[in-house]
């Protein structure tokens, strides 16, 4: 069952591994619609309770999937440090943490649903191939980024040095 289940979900060729991937393409894109419109102002209570349902129906699937995989993977670590498997915990982390909690630093953790877009990678060879070339360039991207940080850091603290010398004198 298990192989079976394998083959289903790491797109091999039957109308089940079709179904499966055209079911969450549609899910993902559900998802991030939702989304979008939970931004719109003055949504009516109805709209709302709607939306709310959407995404607890689309987290459950979404988890659902992710266990799933988690379950037919041959190496389970390595899956959930992968790109993405990393995507798809991130998809569904940031409705798990602010159940029952109302702390509004929390909020801006459900931005990270738009994470759920980065599912449909998966689906397109192009963006295989793209994943492909960042893993072999991984380490100049670390590189580059923590040089990035550090320009960041000293140009926001040289600036308000210079401010502060200049407005000193």
């Amino acid at each position: 069952m298990r192989s079976k289940i394998k083959s289903i979900i790491d797109g091999g060729a039957g109308a089940h591994s079709n179904i499966f991937d055209t079911t969450t393409i549609l899910l993902i894109l559900i998802s991030l619609i939702s989304f979008a419109i939970e931004t719109i102002p003055d949504l009516s209570q109805k709209s709302i309770h709607i939306l709310w349902y959407i995404k607890v129906i689309t987290v459950i699937l979404f988890t659902i999937e992710y266990i799933l995989r988690l379950w037919v993977a041959d190496r389970r670590l390595k899956f959930i440090f992968s790109f993405f498997g990393l995507i798809d915990l991130i998809a569904i982390l940031p409705f798990y943490l602010s159940i029952g909690l109302d702390l509004r630093a929390l909020r801006t953790i459900r931005t990270l649903r738009v994470f759920r877009l980065f599912k449909l990678a998966r689906y397109n060879a192009a963006m295989n191939r793209f994943y492909k070339a960042l893993a072999l360039c991984k380490e100049e991207m670390v590189l580059f980024l923590i040089m990035m940080f550090i320009l960041l850091f000293m140009s926001s603290i040289g600036k308000k040095s210079i401010k502060n010398v200049v407005f000193d004198w």
